[in-house]
Formats: C-alpha cells, structure tokens, sequence
C-alpha cells in the first residue's frame, strides 16, 4: 500500500483537491519585492509549489518515486493545507481512497472505453467524454 499511496500522493500534487484558500496577514511583510500590510487577504495556493521545479524537478512529469524515502521539503506539497489550518479530514480521505483503490484493483479489471479520448480543460483538465470505463469482475 505504500507505493498507492506514493501513487495518489503524487496524483494530488499535479491535481489538488483544492485550489488553495485565503489568509489573513497577521504583520506588515515584504515578499517578492511587494509589501503586504497587516490585514490584507492573501491567496495561497498548492500549485504554487507543486509545479515549481525548484522543489519538484520536472514538475509535469507523473513520478511517485518523489515521495520515497525523505519525500518533499515540509510545506511543498500541500493539497490538504499545512499547518494549523489543514484539513482535519486528512487522514480519513488517505484511509478511503485507499481502501477505493485496493477494492478496485483487486476485484475488476478497467478497460478504457476510448483510448484516445481527448483532455478539456475548463478550470481542470477532465476526460472530453468523461473517461467512460467497463468494470470486468476478476476471477477469485
């Protein structure tokens, strides 16, 4: 299981489940050049450090070895937020889409219906057709 779970990790980090969320400066600071007073509204989002190479070389590339050994630097690879702010339901999507993938892989066998299918991207990339899939119950 832990290499699924390399699997999915690396799939929330070209696709996170949220694209980010806003924060209060809590004191005036200096970023990039800009300064931000206290009280703005700040918008952060996962993707700016999962697809910066600087922490993820060859950012487009799917590679779950990533996650092996150390893994990434703390604070890069967040789909679930960090900090005091992460999402409390965390471990309860690892658990389920583990337990999802496991009964899956073990019980049917996927056939793409179309092979060739298009990718859209609207405010994600998604299936033109939806990825259509037949389940073929497997032989226990």
């Amino acid at each position: 299981m832990k290499y699924s779970w390399n699997v999915v990790r690396e799939s929330l980090r070209l696709l996170p489940p949220a694209f980010g969320g806003f924060r209060e400066a809590l004191t005036d600071f200096t970023y990039a050049g800009f300064t931000v007073p206290k009280g703005w509204k700040i918008h952060w989002t996962p993707y700016s450090t999962h697809k910066n190479p600087k922490y993820f070389p060859d950012p487009e590339k799917f590679d779950p070895s990533r996650f092996e050994g150390n893994g990434p630097r703390p604070y890069t690879f967040v789909p679930f937020g960090g900090g005091p702010s992460m999402c409390p339901g965390k471990e309860y999507a690892r658990v389920q889409i583990l337990v999802f993938i496991y009964n899956v892989v073990t019980r049917f066998k996927l056939e793409i219906v179309n092979p060739n299918e298009k990718i859209t991207l609207n405010s994600t990339p998604m299936p033109a057709n939806g990825l259509p899939i037949h389940l073929h119950p497997r032989q226990m």
